[in-house]
């Protein structure tokens, strides 16, 4: 069989691409192609071109090869110079198309690490997987679980990462997160006269068991096995270790009276949206450090404090005694607002033990003080419920439960100025945060039969939060970067030769 291409000797490296390519050809010319069913040629050209593609990224390494100068020495950041070349060095890379070689230079010395200066020029990984296919790997583990995410990777690309080898790439692609952000790689100041909102919860991760905070695991010491033959649906008895969920985002001011709350008109205007959101959550680290770079993103945003901050929060009391820290420690003014759905679930509680046999009357009984509560009288209301317990002599199970609803009334008033924050257009609903509770934490980390490593739970919900804040692509050419100066350019004594390699 003759060949259907010409080459030269220049284009020697490119040879198997041509060989490739001509196969494809006369495969397609053949016989036995006239044949078959477009599906069966689809297929077929799915697998060859991607060799097709795998050669030519080969001679593309392999021109460089031949292309790469010879220095005379190279000094490295240790102050050795290293003045013996050994040519022909080989390193196997896996990529999207399958595995290539490549061949390159190196430079050593005595007693010192040999510089390979081609590995820093194509910017190689330290391991053998390729930047392309780290790249989906991080996208697909965003997705689905790390098994489904390495039998996609050998389903639809010539590479593949074992199980265990992903996790930790997915560590290592992680690794820059905090320095992004901390370098405020998506804008500076936000040029905007609309609220700043900070709001912030917690959601739990089922861990292997020495993966679990220290109180939760001497907890599950005392608790001991359970006998019972299988947990309650959504049972997960000291198995969990609790995520922060953190947001930032700006929204126009929401005009409404406290009646339009409860029974919203239809004619109403539209609800504003939300802009230049950002989430991110933290399973490793502790809540005040989450909530402290919290603050960090919206005094990035707004500097001298020119806008109104609103902390839209549900409510638990360590959650708030971190973020009234922080705040006086950043030295800012902000308005914390109380989620009001919490307090429905509140009145909820309280109704059900004021009317336990009359589920028209608990209804009615809670839009009455949900729309007292919408006015600012949440203490009126708290005092009520307790007037009301005491004449109806409740049972001390259903007395302390309305106990319980009045107290959180009472003892968070100043968070339920409803009145004052309807007037001024703040938001009262912890909408946003919940969703990011359960998109970036449940419906990722709470699969069936999930139990996480803390280093990759971690590394998963980062890689989560970069894609929810549309801020993967952006950071994917940071960790880029950052991993040329890692594991090249800081092995250098003057990195800068390689401009002009």
């Amino acid at each position: 069989m003759s060949q259907a291409y010409t080459t030269s000797s220049e284009w020697e490296e490119f040879s198997g691409a041509f060989e490739q390519f001509s196969e494809m050809v006369m495969h397609l010319r053949s016989p036995l192609s006239q044949q078959l069913d477009h599906g069966h040629i689809e297929q077929a050209l799915a697998t060859q071109g991607r060799e097709l593609l795998r050669r030519l990224f080969q001679g593309h390494l392999d021109y460089r090869a031949a292309q790469e100068p010879a220095w005379e020495s190279l000094e490295g950041s240790d102050a050795i110079i290293r003045t013996h070349r050994r040519s022909g060095c080989q390193t196997q890379v896996a990529t999207l198309f399958g595995e290539v070689t490549v061949t390159r230079r190196a430079y050593g010395a005595r007693g010192a690490r040999s510089l390979f200066a081609l590995d820093a020029a194509l910017n190689l990984p330290p391991d053998k997987y390729s930047d392309g296919l780290r790249r989906q790997l991080a996208q697909d583990v965003a997705l689905m679980s790390f098994d489904d995410a390495v039998a996609r990777l050998d389903q639809t690309t010539g590479g593949h990462i074992p199980k265990r080898q992903s996790e930790q790439v997915v560590v290592k692609i992680a690794q820059d997160f905090d320095a992004f952000y901390a370098r405020g790689q998506l804008q500076g100041v936000e040029s905007s006269a609309d609220l700043l909102v900070l709001t912030t919860d917690g959601k739990g991760i089922v861990m292997r068991h020495d993966d679990l905070r220290e109180a939760t695991r001497k907890a599950a010491a005392r608790a001991g096995p359970t006998r019972k033959a299988r947990l309650s649906p959504g049972e997960k008895r000291q198995r969990k270790r609790m995520a922060t969920v953190a947001s930032v985002y700006t929204v126009a001011p929401y005009v409404r009276r406290p009646e339009e709350v409860m029974t919203p008109k239809d004619e109403a205007a539209p609800r504003p949206k939300v802009h230049h959101k950002r989430v991110w959550a933290s399973v490793e680290r502790p809540a005040e450090a989450v909530i402290d770079d919290l603050f960090d993103e919206a005094v990035r945003r707004d500097p001298n404090q020119d806008r109104q901050w609103v902390v839209l929060v549900d409510g638990e009391p360590y959650q708030l005694a971190c973020i009234q820290a922080t705040a006086a420690r950043h030295q800012v003014s902000v308005t914390i607002v109380m989620d009001f759905i919490h307090v429905l679930e509140y009145l909820w509680d309280a109704a059900r033990s004021l009317h336990p046999r009359d589920a028209t009357g608990a209804e009615h009984w809670v839009q009455q003080q949900a729309q007292k509560v919408l006015q600012g009288q949440a203490r009126d209301v708290a005092a009520s419920m307790r007037r009301r317990a005491t004449f109806q002599r409740l049972s001390p199970t259903q007395r302390d439960v309305v106990d319980t609803s009045a107290a959180y009334l009472r003892n968070r008033y100043s968070y339920l100025q409803y009145d004052a924050f309807l007037a001024q257009g703040f938001p009262i609903a912890t909408g946003v945060i919940e969703g990011a509770c359960r998109h970036l934490v449940k419906d990722r980390m709470d699969l069936t039969g999930a139990r996480w490593r803390l280093q990759s739970a971690e590394a998963v919900l980062k890689v989560r939060s970069l894609r929810s804040s549309g801020d993967f692509e952006a950071y994917w050419d940071f960790h880029k970067q950052q991993e040329l100066q890692r594991h090249h350019l800081s092995r250098y004594a003057d990195p800068l030769f390689l401009d002009t390699h």
